[in-house]
């Protein structure tokens, strides 16, 4: 089977049935996901996938279809049916679709990695995670414990009637472990390492080696039992400390998501909102103080949205979000970026091979500051600093929001201080991000993977990434989560 040669009857048949544009995406996807816990493992599971899409556009409007049987007759129906359901569409659209333009493209990208993941015997990885738990079970205080691997490749080809033709291989790598205790009937408290969801990238095996497990898992379930006994977070208007890995959740839900364009412009006004951050504030808006730049870089080494281009062939690069606090671009894909006259930001992402591209968070990040922990610490007189992701809501239009952490500590005169338990806070997200005044240095930067961001109807699941420092903001709301 020829691929390529399949991908170009695609295209022709698509133009030939009245198609003004056509691509064809063929993916292959391996996946591999281990976990053990308590001591035992658990969850095993390998699978594969893989086939076909033809997406159109015919009068103005999208046509879409995919196939996971892969020959020439199937690909013939898939463009013909694709063309029928655009120009079905164009009967009820209100505007037609423009595309901005983009070059043509002839390539091929690879992850770059040191260890292939799938080479490695899975007996070998179950007996490392099964190490990982044994460690943190050391402390018999524990009632739960348990540790993860997760493992996904992709092969694609893209050709598109613009003459691009672009083969990629996409290797995606994470792990984490966790463990807890349980004190009457519904008190409970768990710490997470390196973050509740564990790390991601795309990188290979070495990512475990990383992660340096063996030196934090002995600490985690030390803090576990200590969480179990701490005080519950006060009450008030405090300042605070962000980890890295929660300001990466901060980033993802406040400025990730209210910057995709198509949501900016209603798109996911049904299934989970709209945006505040509308077109008219471009280049006026005081999204954050002086000190936010923030930059949408999907070439970005070991970034889990990191790839040579995008689900439409856009070269991956970085583009400028947020410039000394104002609101500069968004996350858009061709279609979008032509409602505003810009470049696609190479944000059209498809959950495989049998879901069409949408916008998607790629890797937003927060450019680093001067600022050791140190100092953002001792600026504090009376507040807090969160750690480690545990729980989250969002406003409708990510004006407002409240996350939590697995653990906080009190900051008193300038020092870390108590241990509390599940501490919350909440905000204006414009109010929040101009409250920052001091954000961390590159020595704590980290890139945070996140592997499971939804979004679309259909729904759709993404890989996003979100880089920072810890950072610290001024008189924010804190209260305490009840669980």
């Amino acid at each position: 089977m020829n691929l390529s040669k399949l991908g170009q009857l695609a295209v022709d048949v698509a133009r030939k049935q009245g198609a003004s544009y056509a691509d064809f995406r063929f993916e292959e996807i391996r996946n591999e996901n281990i976990e053990v816990s308590d001591g035992k493992p658990g969850q095993i599971d390998r699978n594969s996938s893989a086939g076909f899409c033809v997406r159109v556009l015919a009068d103005g409007a999208w046509g879409f279809a995919a196939n996971a049987v892969i020959g020439e007759s199937e690909v013939r129906q898939a463009a013909q049916t694709a063309v029928a359901i655009a120009k079905t569409s164009a009967r009820i659209n209100r505007k037609k679709v423009h595309l901005a333009d983009v070059p043509t493209i002839k390539d091929k990208y690879s992850t770059p990695f040191d260890k292939d993941p799938f080479k490695i015997p899975l007996t070998e990885k179950i007996e490392y995670l099964l190490s990982l738990d044994a460690m943190m079970r050391k402390n018999e205080s524990l009632n739960n414990s348990g540790a993860f691997m997760s493992f996904t490749r992709t092969n694609k080809l893209f050709i598109s009637s613009l003459g691009s033709e672009i083969e990629q291989t996409l290797l995606q790598s994470g792990a984490g472990a966790s463990c807890g205790v349980i004190r009457g009937h519904r008190d409970r408290t768990e710490r997470s390492y390196p973050s509740s969801s564990g790390q991601y990238k795309t990188i290979g095996y070495e990512l475990v080696d990383e992660l340096k497990f063996e030196e934090n898992l002995p600490r985690i379930a030390d803090e576990a039992v200590m969480l179990s006994l701490a005080k519950e977070c006060p009450s008030g208007e405090f300042d605070i400390v962000l980890s890295s890995d929660l300001l990466s959740l901060q980033i993802h839900e406040t400025i990730g998501h209210p910057l995709e364009l198509d949501r900016v412009f209603g798109s996911e006004r049904n299934f989970s909102g709209t945006s505040f951050a509308i077109p008219v504030q471009l280049g006026e808006l005081k999204y954050g103080s002086d000190l936010i730049n923030v930059v949408a870089d999907t070439s970005y080494r070991g970034g889990l949205a990191t790839w040579g281009y995008d689900d439409e062939g856009v070269k991956a690069r970085p583009f400028k979000l947020i410039e000394n606090g104002i609101l500069v671009n968004y996350l858009s894909n061709r279609e979008s970026a032509y409602r505003i006259g810009k470049l696609p930001t190479g944000a059209a992402n498809a959950d495989g091979w049998s879901n069409p591209p949408i916008v998607r968070i790629t890797n937003v990040l927060l450019e680093p500051g001067e600022s050791s922990f140190d100092d953002l610490i001792s600026g504090i007189d009376d507040g807090i600093y969160f750690d480690t992701v545990e729980s989250w809501s969002i406003g409708d239009d990510r004006s407002t929001f409240q996350l939590g952490s697995e653990v906080g500590w009190e900051i008193k005169g300038g020092k870390l201080g108590e241990m509390i338990k599940r501490p919350v806070y909440s905000g204006n997200t414009v109010y929040f991000w101009n409250s920052c005044d001091a954000v961390g240095d590159k020595s704590q930067w980290i890139i945070w993977g996140t592997p499971n961001c939804g979004k679309g109807q259909p729904a759709q699941t993404a890989q996003t990434a979100q880089g920072c420092s810890p950072s610290r903001f001024r008189r924010v709301r804190v209260g305490v989560e009840h669980g």
